[in-house]
């Protein structure tokens, strides 16, 4: 019953929930809560429920109410509150069915499963509860005489109950996805800072699915090992101007003592909001990654965490092996590069210099940083069917005879035929410039006579440095020539034996490439 006391109004338990004053509106809190949203044509309603539910929290969380007074008003909410967790939903407002509608909408137009709706009507005539309950998905139904304060305060728990385990179970089930995605993407070969980058990437991804904001308001960072101290490698939020930069210069103490606690014991360690996770190669490189979430991380959090862990370790392991194997693919090219300059009595430094100003004039033609590296690496190869010629021809000093000179053309072939049977990218690459190296863009060029275009880019760019480099340095047919007449003989030829464009960007940044030269000395 409603009952009088000191001209105030006030409500047992069971009261019904009607009252004969309007009370002051609840104030929002601010912060994390769980949205309720009110829909009744009948402004008494929402002032009842208000008052009802004032006291009302679940998880720390209180409520967030939304009001609407008819179903259209209740469709433009939803649209623009998709996480509200519970709808009190009333049949009967600008229509007989305007409640009914509502449901529809929400849950096949908007295809929200997740909001849990308790539809209340105080004509229970008109919408009889069993054909309600059977043609609609709704998750309670209640007249509106039935909800008294302790059974509305009851129907609230159980349902935002429902949402949050719906919502567990799809963050879930989404997380795992993230997972499984992101491990397809973190196995792939890349370079370790990609690697590192899209670890971060994909760890926000995890915990916040589906809210850009959150995933936003994330701290993070990958550090590797470099030197005997952690060196921050990637990074997001707040250490995202720390690149490159100490670990223990860029973090807090807080911070800085979880990761010594994580070095020292060689295991990850979870705080309340904050994941540190320490992992270690099969070739002992150590690596760190630290997580700082605006938001504890539960135990749904940390198992995803955990399970995605695990991948980045084994993933870890494969880009250090890969690393191995083109480290040591990088080593037996040069190598072998530097084994025919020498045999040819010319100097080894000639193959790096041609490998680092290839990269460099490929940069600067607008050849991405992959492809330069692959040229870099395959550049020092141009020359290796020299390996084929005779001493007698190779090292002979004077002018060649026109037999020797169609001997010494065959080394592009030979070079081509050494190489061409690999299906590794930079040995198929190395194959083509072995090749087409002594074409030129007029077409007189050998072994084939192509033009322009027809020729490989990377081998219109080795053609220049090659060219470049021998005519700056002594061979064993000739004196080094001086720049001057190197760059008249560039700008004589240009357009004809050299492409004019890598001409102009290679005379453009010249110093550049002579930087390079001094870097790299003949040694004797």
């Amino acid at each position: 019953m409603m009952s009088q006391k000191n001209n105030e109004t006030f409500f047992d338990d069971d009261d019904i929930l009607f009252a004969e004053e309007t009370p002051d509106k609840v104030t929002v809190t601010d912060g994390e809560t769980w949205k309720l949203m009110i829909v009744d044509d009948e402004e008494e309603i929402h002032d009842i429920t208000r008052l009802a539910l004032e006291d009302f929290t679940f998880e720390d969380r209180e409520l967030t109410y939304l009001s609407a007074y008819s179903g259209e008003e209740a469709k433009k909410l939803i649209r623009e509150n998709s996480d509200t967790s519970v709808i009190l939903l009333d049949v009967v407002m600008e229509t007989e069915h305007s409640g009914l509608d509502v449901v529809e909408y929400i849950r096949k137009e908007l295809k929200n499963s997740f909001v849990r709706i308790i539809l209340r009507t105080g004509h229970p005539g008109q919408a009889p509860e069993r054909k309600v309950i059977t043609e609609y998905d709704i998750n309670d139904y209640k007249q509106k005489t039935e909800l008294t304060a302790k059974k509305l305060f009851s129907s609230v728990t159980t349902a935002i109950r429902s949402y949050r385990d719906l919502k567990t179970i799809e963050k879930n089930r989404q997380g795992l996805e993230e997972i499984i995605e992101a491990s397809a993407n973190i196995f792939k070969p890349q370079s370790f800072r990609m690697f590192t980058a899209g670890v971060l990437t994909w760890l926000t991804s995890i915990l916040h699915p589906d809210d850009d904001l959150l995933r936003s308001r994330i701290s993070a960072f990958v550090a590797t090992q470099e030197k005997g101290e952690f060196i921050i490698i990637s990074a997001i939020g707040s250490f995202s101007e720390h690149v490159r930069t100490p670990v223990l210069k860029a973090v807090p103490k807080a911070v800085a003592r979880d990761l010594t606690c994580a070095i020292e014991q060689k295991q990850s360690v979870f705080s309340d909001n904050a994941y540190t996770g320490y992992f270690s190669s099969s070739i002992g490189s150590d690596n760190l990654i630290y997580l700082e979430s605006p938001h504890n991380l539960d135990e749904l959090d940390k198992r995803l965490i955990q399970i995605f862990a695990h991948n980045v370790i084994i993933a870890l392991d494969n880009i250090y092996l890969n690393q191995e194997i083109v480290d040591t693919q990088k080593e037996v090219i040069t190598t072998l590069g530097e084994v025919v300059e020498n045999r040819s009595k010319e100097t080894a430094n000639h193959v790096l210099r041609v490998a680092e100003m290839s990269r460099v004039l490929a940069l600067k033609a607008g050849i991405d940083e992959e492809e330069a590296e692959i040229l870099r690496l395959a550049a020092p190869m141009h020359d290796v069917g020299k390996i084929g010629i005779p001493d007698s021809v190779l090292l002979k000093p004077g002018r060649l005879t026109s037999e020797e000179f169609e001997l010494i053309k065959t080394h592009t072939l030979i070079g081509y035929n050494i190489l061409k049977n690999s299906n590794r990218r930079i040995m198929k690459t190395a194959a083509f410039i072995a090749l087409q190296h002594h074409e030129r863009c007029d077409g007189n060029g050998y072994p084939q006579g192509l033009k322009k275009d027809d020729i490989h880019v990377f081998v219109r760019i080795v053609e220049i440095i090659d060219v470049f480099d021998a005519l700056f340095h002594d061979r064993i047919y000739k004196k080094a020539w001086e720049l001057d007449r190197i760059l008249a003989l560039f700008k004589e030829e240009r357009g004809k034996h050299f492409d004019a464009h890598l001409v102009d960007l290679f005379l453009e940044n010249l110093d550049e490439f002579l930087a390079i030269n001094d870097a790299y000395p003949d040694d004797r």
